[in-house]
């Protein structure tokens, strides 16, 4: 199965990240909750301390996050958006 990092942990993305995990991808994981994060944890998916630390060697990204600016943070920040550093090919 496929290697995938989920970043955005709420309503919505911690129940499709744990149903990533069940289905038997390799899903690590990323909030700023640490409530978030336990909650997943608890259901076998791995977590990671930054965005950046989830998407390590992974073949896809998956964020669901709350409004444009928290999108454009993650991927385009210019000290820790991760589209310059994802893994060619995801």
């Amino acid at each position: 199965m496929s290697k995938v990092a989920f970043i955005g942990l709420g309503n919505m993305g911690g129940p499709m990240a744990i149903n990533l995990a069940k289905a038997g991808h390799s899903v690590t994981a990323f909030d700023l909750s640490e409530a978030a994060l336990a909650a997943v944890k608890a259901e076998g998916v791995s977590t990671a301390d930054s965005a950046a630390a989830a998407i390590a060697d992974v073949d896809a990204v998956i964020s669901m996050l709350p409004a444009g600016q928290h999108v454009l943070s993650v991927y385009l920040d210019e000290t820790s958006g991760i589209l310059n550093q994802l893994p060619k090919g995801t």
